[in-house]
């Protein structure tokens, strides 16, 4: 069965034909900065020059930044795309386009289709963490996103995990991305050495025994190693999925995250299956397209 996925950021907008997990046909656009109305209308114009390469699809999903209202179909507000501020973007772009349409959280999608179609592939459960500029996820149950009752299920990267630490723009107080997203770590890098430091120096630095770059990442990387065991205790996924800039530090980050996890599950006969994600930038709108079937 052939889907249509859309994946809007704050620079460019992806839509794609998605056949069992593949992307057979991909249109890219910059995001137009001067309203709603345009970026909708954008939207629109890539899936239906898509259509033609799949006359009979007749859903689209779409994957969105920012809190999003399910129920109406609207994004609340996207802090990165102008103008974005209680948009109806079920109801506009099914009106215009004759085709069902729904929304899901781009963070959201991209754990879907990780948990489906990436790193998750043949498991019934997992949970995505991606750590970047901040850090999101997403849990994956029998191919469908958990959402939760308020549409927050899911919303890993703001637990707290330091009572009375550092303010998120989330506004938590401790919250985790405030702690151990590539930007945290970034800027704890760069005060501990006294220069400006990127979250790439300092991963680097770390491989090669610089004590203080070492502590500064191994902190960082502790607290997603306490989170996938604490997550491991509450809902016991199958598989972690990592993704994001981060993670792309490849074994030092998934061995250490893993010993952790294992150290804090004490004498619980668990080890975490953690697996570094699969779909690269290919994930959001591939979950997206998923989040548009009808069941």
């Amino acid at each position: 069965m052939s889907l249509i996925g859309v994946d809007l950021g704050g620079t460019k907008i992806a839509v794609a034909v998605v056949q069992d997990g593949t992307i057979t046909h991909k249109s890219v656009e910059p995001t137009p900065r001067d309203g709603w109305v345009s970026v909708l209308d954008q939207i629109a114009r890539q899936v239906e020059e898509l259509k033609q390469h799949v006359p009979g699809v007749e859903t689209v999903g779409v994957g969105l930044p920012g809190p999003l209202d399910f129920k109406q179909g609207m994004v609340k507000f996207a802090p990165n795309i102008y103008g974005f501020e209680n948009v109806p973007v079920r109801s506009y772009l099914s009106e215009k386009l004759g085709m069902h349409v729904d929304i899901e959280n781009d963070a959201n999608a991209a754990a879907l289709g990780e948990g489906v179609y990436g790193a998750g592939r043949g498991t019934d459960s997992s949970v995505f963490i991606t750590i970047s500029t901040g850090i999101g996820g997403g849990i994956v149950l029998n191919g469908r996103v958990i959402r939760g009752a308020h549409g927050v299920g899911g919303e890993i990267g703001h637990v707290t995990a330091l009572p009375y630490g550092t303010v998120a723009g989330s506004g938590v107080v401790g919250g985790l991305e405030a702690l151990c997203s590539g930007t945290a770590i970034a800027r704890d890098a760069t005060f501990a050495l006294n220069k400006p430091t990127t979250t790439a120096e300092a991963f680097q630095l770390a491989q090669e025994g610089h004590p203080i770059a070492k502590r500064v990442v191994e902190t960082a990387m502790t607290h997603i190693g306490i989170l996938v065991a604490n997550l491991q205790l509450t809902i016991d996924p199958e598989v972690f999925v990592l993704g994001g800039g981060v993670s792309s530090v490849g074994d030092y980050f998934l061995n250490f995250v893993r010993e952790v996890a294992i150290d804090r599950l004490g004498n619980f006969d668990v080890r975490p299956e953690l697996r570094l994600a699969a779909l690269g930038t290919d994930a959001g709108v591939i979950g997206a397209a998923l989040a548009g079937r009808r069941f």
